[in-house]
């Protein structure tokens, strides 16, 4: 009772805030409970990242086992993309969503068990983040092709930019929760989490919405691959997908951040915290004004020039001896790059039938999550080459060519001006 209490309160102070001629998707009550469920499941799921990640380094001291848990964490969305989309165009979409929280919590709640028993060692939390991965996996898409079934079609825009602050709000919070919360020792986060993440499943059973009827298809090759197949016919959603792909592949600096922390601008730990946190801080206020001011016209100029924003604003940190200036463009690196989402994630929504959504949302998922990986890889890799200020600068400029080059290859997508175009 006390989680709807909450619930309650929080929704109704952020929809108080819009105008009553506005309408707020917040005030749609399936909506709210997914908004705030994956505030609570995103958090959730940084804190155990960031314990499982020091736990592992303190057990080991061994740097390559500590490469391991991100790897075991990517490959399970790696694996079963086209699995976890046709799964979720085939069942109740609600559901998945809750199984998966759930099953997030039981795991979160075996790691406190296991902190208190000492049976804690490198391959148990290894075991672990493989199934917390393998979890993700299934509820980001499920809930990505969820939201569509709660909200009007003309309110997805602002949905999406919601869903967007809900992100960036748990990456803000998640990482600094977890490590303050380690300090108490890693059983108070893997604790935490799991009420967390007990109470956002919650928060989905409680949904109510139409039955809607799903056709029953073979598991078979056609039907899995369907969703990229989809995505290569249709120009407008693969242009948007490639280019967010190819942007954030080669424009990426997070994993270089240590070296411009220390080396270049001569800060602490307290420095590069300041660093990691500028761009979700960037991204959840340009979500905010998003979600009270949703996108109706000129989207492919306004797409385009968020790109261009943001390869300037990563050539202004390349070039930045000064910690406000680079924070600055770190600021409007997230800012930039958040519109390309919200617009991204509306377009695939609004382009995609209800029964392939899954499936298309799956092939999303892993160029989102393909470009955050091999990008801080392409990033390491050139700064080992040519050092991390050439790198960074170089990816800048990648980022504006990039665009330019899409604007030529992916004409409509250009020309672009509402979300109902080319339907």
């Amino acid at each position: 009772m006390s989680l709807l209490i909450l619930h309650k309160k929080v929704v109704n102070c952020l929809s108080n805030l819009m105008p009553s001629s506005h309408p707020s998707v917040l005030r749609l009550p399936s909506y709210a409970k997914s908004w705030v469920a994956r505030i609570l499941s995103t958090t959730s799921f940084q804190m155990l990242s960031v314990a499982i990640g020091w736990q592992m380094y303190e057990l080991t001291n061994d740097a390559f086992s500590l490469g391991l848990v991100g790897l075991a964490q990517f490959l399970p969305m790696l694996l079963l993309t086209f699995l976890v989309g046709h799964v979720a165009d085939r069942f109740d979409r609600r559901k998945i969503v809750f199984i998966c929280q759930l099953a997030e919590a039981g795991i979160a709640a075996l790691l406190v068990f296991g902190n208190h028993a000492g049976v804690l060692g490198r391959d148990q939390i290894l075991i672990a983040a493989a199934l917390l991965g393998a979890c993700r996996a299934f509820e980001g898409p499920t809930l990505a092709a969820l939201i569509p079934e709660l909200v009007p079609r003309e309110m997805l825009p602002q949905a999406s930019a919601w869903s967007a602050s809900a992100g960036q709000t748990a990456q803000i919070l998640g990482p600094s929760l977890g490590g303050l919360l380690y300090s108490l020792g890693p059983a108070y986060v893997y604790g935490t989490s799991a009420v967390a993440l007990l109470s956002a499943s919650v928060l989905i059973f409680l949904i109510r919405m139409e039955r809607r009827e799903r056709r029953p298809e073979a598991l078979d090759a056609r039907s899995v691959f369907s969703g990229l197949a989809f995505v290569f016919r249709n120009k407008i959603i693969l242009g948007t997908i490639s280019l967010d792909l190819f942007a954030v592949l080669l424009g990426g600096a997070t994993a270089l951040l240590p070296i411009f922390a220390k080396d270049i601008l001569h800060t602490g730990p307290w420095g590069l915290g300041l660093l990691r946190s500028a761009p979700a801080v960037g991204a959840l206020l340009m979500s905010l004004v998003l979600a009270y001011f949703p996108l109706k016209r000129a989207l492919g100029p306004i797409l385009f020039g968020a790109l261009a924003v943001f390869g300037l604003a990563t050539i202004v940190f390349a070039l930045s001896t000064n910690l406000i200036l680079s924070l600055v463009a770190l600021f409007f690196t997230g800012a930039s790059d958040v519109i390309s989402v919200v617009i991204r994630s509306t377009l695939v929504q609004l382009h995609t039938p209800n029964e392939m959504r899954g499936r298309v949302s799956a092939v999303n998922s892993l160029f989102v999550g393909t470009s955050n990986q091999l990008g801080e890889f392409e990033s390491g890799t050139l700064a080992g080459f040519v050092g991390a200020v050439p790198a960074v600068y170089i990816g800048g400029l990648g980022t504006i060519a990039i665009a330019g080059l899409w604007m030529y290859l992916f004409p409509q997508l250009r020309r672009l001006r509402t979300f109902s175009e080319g339907r």
